[in-house]
């Protein structure tokens, strides 16, 4: 072969390469990375998309209040509510022989050193059978859904996000006005004979925490660990590194059954604590300092507390809002707000804001607790106004 050949040969050469490397499959690009705390179909925001799901008592209508925007969603209709339950996204209305879920399209997710905050559309997802009254807390993976009976549906969490109901378990045992709460990859079961168990995810049993709670009733998921109700005090259980174990916080003087605390309030995210003490008063209870303290109330319809170094509210049979030191129990505020208190109303708090419910007059009012309970806007929604929860917190 002369040079000459060989040249066009070898430019053959180099054209057939060229060809089948045009021919061959490109490389893919590469893979979008997708944003930490990233959920699909949701907006984020920078701070609390904060909403209040409210019922209305006569038409039966249920709506979403987006407290940002003051914009209104229906979401579809529940007729005789009993209750109404909230854990952080969605709620759980109590109707006869059902809970609806209305997914409020707002929510936080706690990171621990950071927490994401979206917003997505309002929704109705269904309903499970079960009366109330009727409790629910959730964690990433399961919701407990705690009824007047001793029962409680565990729901799957993540399919709930995306629109489906899935029952994962039921529980029978649950003592009467106690919840199943979920912590730390765990249920924690409140029971008759005087105990919380931890159980699988499922129900099945784990291990027995070692102190008792005789007479278990309300409970609370704070970040120092989960608060339940006890007739000799409260009972704070935590874990680390999957050990479970309860520290009891017992009243400061003998308290009569009537007296006891058998529900608490308190500002998600917070470690204080607000319940009713019978007719008597409101006990506030700081747990990270292990400690009670009763305030002098009288009877009161609603009470709540803001959290550390803030104020317990309380709203007093006469329509007025009070604002109590939690520590030292004495009063620092006082307003009329409800001219003609109907139905119980109830007292929601976030970081910034308290909202109370008027039945009689169908509005809402938001107070700013830290500036001597000023009414900051009122909300009205007409009819009557008699359940309420705040999700987005």
């Amino acid at each position: 072969m002369n040079r000459r050949k060989k040249s066009v040969v070898i430019a053959g050469w180099s054209v057939a390469a060229m060809v089948l490397a045009g021919c061959a499959q490109a490389p893919p690009p590469p893979a979008e990375e997708v944003p930490h705390g990233y959920v699909e179909g949701a907006e984020e925001a920078a701070e609390a998309q904060s909403r209040l799901v409210v019922t209305d008592a006569d038409s039966g209508a249920v709506r979403v209040l987006d407290l940002i925007t003051g914009d209104v969603t229906e979401a579809g209709h529940a007729h005789g509510v009993e209750e109404i339950a909230g854990d952080g996204r969605f709620a759980y209305l109590a109707s006869g022989p059902e809970v609806r879920i209305v997914d409020s399209g707002s929510w936080m997710v706690d990171h621990g050193d950071h927490v994401h905050y979206y917003r997505a559309a309002v929704r109705e997802v269904g309903a499970i059978a079960g009366t109330g009254p009727v409790r629910a807390h959730s964690d990433p993976a399961v919701v407990a859904v705690s009824f007047a009976d001793g029962t409680a549906s565990l729901l799957d969490r993540a399919k709930l996000d995306a629109g489906t109901i899935t029952e994962t378990g039921k529980i029978r045992d649950v003592a009467r006005g106690a919840a199943v709460m979920p912590h730390d990859g765990h249920v924690l079961v409140p029971v008759e004979a005087g105990a919380v168990q931890v159980r699988s995810r499922d129900g099945g049993p784990v291990t027995t925490i070692d102190q008792p709670c005789p007479g278990p009733a309300g409970s609370a998921v704070t970040r120092r660990g989960v608060v339940f109700g006890c007739a000799d005090g409260a009972l704070l259980v935590s874990s680390k590194d999957g050990v479970f174990s309860g520290e009891k916080i017992p009243y400061p003087r003998p308290v009569s059954e009537h007296e006891r605390a058998r529900e608490f309030d308190h500002r998600p995210g917070s470690d204080t604590l607000a319940a009713k003490a019978g007719e008597n008063g409101v006990w506030s209870l700081d747990v990270a300092h292990r400690a009670w303290t009763f305030v002098p109330t009288g009877p009161v319809l609603a009470a709540n507390a803001v959290g550390a170094g803030g104020p317990v509210l309380a709203l007093t049979a006469d329509g007025a809002l009070h604002a109590f030191d939690s520590e030292t129990g004495q009063e620092t505020a006082v307003v009329p707000l409800l001219s003609n208190p109907g139905a119980a109303p109830a007292i929601e708090i976030d970081t910034s804001r308290a909202y109370v419910n008027d039945a009689t007059a169908g509005v809402v009012h938001e107070i700013d607790y830290n500036d001597n309970l000023r009414r900051a806007r009122t909300f009205e929604l007409g009819g009557r106004i008699a359940h309420m929860v705040e999700t987005g917190r």
